[in-house]
């Protein structure tokens, strides 16, 4: 096998000395993915170790891809993502992807953690009430995406309003008004989980405003598609560069 020096260096940092059955059934398709994944793609960009683990993480979760998120959920921990952070990225999922995709993952995270010595339940994350949720998710959804909000809510059918308030109160209020994640970070984390659920191009370039309107540019987003591709495959990273270009043109 050739598997690069760089690949296997990185691969070494997340994963610590652990040796894949695959490399001994399937040498050659290793050989390819390692050097793509672990070498070629992260010469691209400049994310933060930390921050390309969180986004493959919610990527898998999106993708339903349980023993990639198990696998990748050890290298996350040994990179030092704190399991706070793994925690509010599967409970971000549930709004997202729905608890019935979310549910084996949730106590895949909690098997792994305990395996690692640390006590559940961790410490409380949220930060509303049953009175203050809509309110306070309101007041977030208002942050991230400006006048847009106002506009959904005034061109929303009367039989259909009730949807409206539900991502107020329930996703953004019960869900991103958590502690544990910066708005940024979260922002990345659902632009990352919807071009991997592929068929939300319309919630993906809203959401790819969300990012720029916080901050995470164009570069930014590109880097997050990129260290996603050998995890989502072609299609759906060139669907997500599709809705970015028609949102940010070059």
């Amino acid at each position: 096998m050739s598997i690069s020096e760089s690949a296997l260096k990185n691969h070494e940092k997340l994963f610590l000395n652990r040796k894949s059955k695959l490399m001994e059934t399937d040498p050659e398709l290793i050989e390819v993915f390692n050097n793509f994944a672990f070498d070629e793609v992260l010469g691209y960009g400049n994310l933060e170790p930390r921050t390309r683990l969180m986004i493959i993480l919610a990527s898998t979760i999106a993708s339903q891809a349980l023993s990639e998120y198990k696998v990748m959920l050890g290298g996350a921990l040994n990179i030092g993502v704190t399991p706070v952070e793994v925690k509010e990225i599967v409970y971000q999922a549930v709004p997202y992807v729905g608890i019935a995709k979310v549910y084996d993952f949730i106590h895949a995270t909690n098997e792994i953690l305990e395996a690692k010595g640390i006590k559940l339940p961790l410490e409380g994350q949220s930060t509303t009430s049953p009175e203050t949720r809509f309110e306070k998710g309101l007041a977030v959804q208002k942050a991230i995406f400006g006048e847009r909000i106002d506009k959904m809510y005034q061109e929303s059918l009367a039989n259909q309003i009730h949807i409206q308030k539900y991502l107020s109160a329930n996703c953004f209020g019960d869900y991103l008004t958590r502690t544990g994640l910066d708005f940024k970070t979260r922002e990345l984390l659902t632009f990352s989980m919807l071009l991997s659920l592929g068929g939300c191009e319309p919630q993906l370039k809203g959401h790819i405003q969300g990012n720029l309107n916080l901050g995470n540019n164009k570069e930014i987003l590109l880097s997050v598609v990129t260290q996603l591709l050998p995890y989502v495959g072609y299609p759906r990273a060139l669907n997500a560069i599709r809705c970015l270009n028609e949102v940010v043109p070059e």
